[in-house]
């Protein structure tokens, strides 16, 4: 068979349709086995001309273990280069703003790529934490909201590790523009801006919701943070009682004084960046005005006024 003609194979698709298929190359698998798999999915048409095209540029001993999206629509050399260069499927992944660590585990294993309970395992190792420089029980507020990009056969603990190095990138540029006489440790803040992410409806009031905490923690104000109370709660049903806010946790922030023990939730920038740089005000209370904002108090006088109008219609 010329050479021209094995070209021209080459650069010539099976089909001018595009129907995509998952192809997973396992390890130690031959090329005649791919081959045959590439065939039996219909993306090649002449399963001897491949091989032998393959064979003569060197490619037959050269492809990568993985999961590929393959197309009939797409030449056999790009196949072939694809599969070289291991151009692995890149399962998509977005974290939002304020899940925990629970949730992040949930949606991890929604998207198929590691099952819950080995993500939690992992999420929840201290000596892992402590290997990738945290300084807590757990992973909890480092996992920082983004989307990401991940193979098939990823581990939780390269998951976690990927999170926590975006976490890094977003947090020590911050960090370092902190006020020099700033008396909060990274966990602090770390806390302190999970907390306003759950409690914040409008991104604009992340910076005066800060300033809220910030004075409260001042004047040794207990938090009084729903959110906390419901993070500490085992099987939450959606339901926040009195009874609920009167029952002492590490994390109810009605009974306990100052920050809890560490973050309820993953924070994103915003809400590190208003953790670090609160607005300056007098406000210590602010109840929601249910359209996702809030209104700002600076006395309990005032603020039980609002909570009559707004929450009580009175």
């Amino acid at each position: 068979m010329g050479y021209q003609v094995l070209i021209r194979y080459s650069q010539t698709p099976a089909s001018s349709i595009s129907d995509p298929h998952m192809v997973t190359i396992q390890t130690g698998k031959s090329f005649q086995y791919i081959t045959d798999l590439l065939s039996e999915y219909g993306i090649i048409d002449n399963p001897f001309k491949f091989k032998l095209y393959a064979r003569i540029k060197g490619f037959d001993r050269s492809v990568k273990a993985g999961q590929y999206l393959l197309s009939a629509n797409m030449p056999p050399q790009s196949i072939i280069e694809a599969l070289v260069s291991g151009k692995v499927y890149l399962y998509r992944v977005t974290i939002p703003e304020g899940a925990n660590l629970s949730e992040v585990a949930l949606i991890l294993e929604n998207t198929e790529l590691v099952k819950s309970f080995d993500f939690l395992s992992a999420a929840n190792d201290p000596a892992f934490a402590e290997q990738l420089g945290i300084k807590a029980k757990n992973f909890e507020g480092y996992l920082f909201p983004d989307t990401y990009f991940f193979e098939k056969d990823v581990t939780s603990q390269k998951i976690i590790s990927t999170m926590v190095r975006q976490f890094y990138n977003t947090f020590n540029p911050l960090w370092e523009k902190r006020s020099p006489d700033f008396h909060f440790s990274i966990h602090d803040i770390v806390t302190l801006a999970s907390i306003i992410e759950k409690e914040t409806g409008l991104a604009e009031e992340r910076p005066l919701i800060s300033s809220v905490f910030h004075n409260r923690l001042n004047k040794n104000m207990r938090l009084q943070s729903d959110p906390t109370v419901i993070y500490g709660i085992e099987n939450f049903d959606g339901n926040i009682t009195r009874k609920h806010l009167r029952t002492p946790n590490a994390y109810n922030t009605y009974t306990i004084r100052g920050l809890p023990p560490g973050p309820i939730a993953n924070p994103g920038k915003a809400s590190l960046e208003a953790a670090l740089f609160p607005l300056e005000s007098s406000y210590l209370f602010f109840v929601s005005k249910n359209d996702k904002s809030h209104f700002f108090s600076t006395n309990y006088t005032d603020h039980k006024a609002a909570v009559r109008k707004y929450q009580l219609n009175q």
